[in-house]
């Protein structure tokens, strides 16, 4: 393998109906960075049906370059098809880095092309960076050991260089519709006898009737103070007036008290909320590293050396049972 033969940033546009997924936007920015960086340029790979309409947006979100694959068989994602076409792609195009979103398509599709293509994958990065030496390396880092360290990975030998992000990690640009990039039909030969040996015979789609907390602007999260669905009772009437959702911790999901789609946290979502609440979660790393990055952070906590206090721009050393209810007749009475 000839390194110097690799060039460019891809980012596989994720999309789902036909609508691109905030992730591949937030990809986009970060690939924008990085090619930057080594004046490269950053291609986009739109898979699907009837999708070609959409590549403008990847464009305007920093895309220099998006090829469109579009075939019956991607119609609705299935790892095979969508392995060999971006494989396909990648022995012919020779990307340098590949970034994907850890989505359940991107964390299903991620290690398929990596072994696929015989290179590494790091899984749920949170800092991806251009070292600024003579190397210019690309340097991956994410939580290890439980997240009770960060350790920064390399791979040196094999091309692509891959990673996963998790929605909510990176910042997409400001949409510039004025940008002008390439639009390619990208042509895939397909081995149907080889990939359709899975086929989806319905598609059940669930409802949800809450918002997603990784798209809140004001989220009021619980943690093991909390105790019950009764103190999670107490959060919900104070998150109603701020016009914000409930989050939580992870051992509030452990415990059955929320459901997993509330859970915050490095095995859980990451959000950037303008206004983070955190009612007695202690601070450990792992919920450090789904928050640290809001606006403007509020905590309540008895332990005044909880770790929470450290990224902190507000702390408030006492009970979440009295503090909470308090905070939400004050509210009350000032919208009066």
């Amino acid at each position: 393998m000839n390194l110097s033969d690799y060039k460019d940033v891809y980012v596989f546009a994720e999309q789902r109906d036909g609508k691109i997924q905030n992730v591949a936007l937030e990809l986009l920015g970060k690939a924008r960075e990085l090619a930057d960086a080594n004046n490269e340029k950053v291609v986009a790979m739109l898979l699907g049906k009837n999708i070609k309409d959409k590549a403008q947006e990847l464009i305007a979100a920093g895309a220099d370059k998006v090829l469109v694959v579009d075939h019956d068989l991607l119609e609705t994602y299935l790892t095979e098809p969508y392995t060999e076409a971006i494989t396909q792609i990648i022995k012919e195009q020779k990307p340098s880095i590949l970034l994907i979103g850890a989505t359940t398509i991107g964390r299903d599709l991620g290690p398929r092309v990596s072994a696929r293509n015989v290179t590494g994958l790091t899984a749920d990065a949170t800092k991806l960076e251009i070292s600024d030496d003579e190397a210019h390396e690309f340097r991956m880092t994410r939580p290890a050991f439980g997240g009770n360290l960060m350790a920064t990975i390399l791979c040196k030998n094999n091309r692509p260089q891959m990673s996963t992000v998790r929605p909510g990690v990176m910042q997409k640009l400001p949409a510039d519709p004025s940008r002008k990039g390439e639009v390619v039909d990208y042509k895939v030969d397909f081995d149907e006898k080889k990939i359709s040996r899975v086929k989806i015979v319905k598609t059940v789609k669930e409802k949800k009737a809450v918002t997603d907390i990784a798209a809140a602007k004001i989220l009021v999260s619980g943690g093991r103070g909390v105790g019950n669905t009764e103190g999670f009772a107490k959060l919900e009437a104070l998150a109603k007036e701020l016009g914000g959702e409930v989050s939580s911790s992870r051992a509030m999901v452990d415990a059955g008290v929320m459901p997993a789609d509330r859970q915050v946290g490095q095995t859980g979502k990451t959000v950037r909320p303008a206004l983070y609440m955190a009612c007695g979660i202690s601070g450990a790393i792992q919920h450090l590293a789904g928050m640290e990055e809001s606006e403007y952070i509020i905590a309540i906590n008895k332990d005044k050396f909880a770790p929470i206090f450290s990224v902190a721009d507000l702390g408030i050393v006492g009970d979440l049972h009295k503090i909470v209810p308090m905070l939400t007749e004050r509210l009350k009475t000032m919208q009066k």
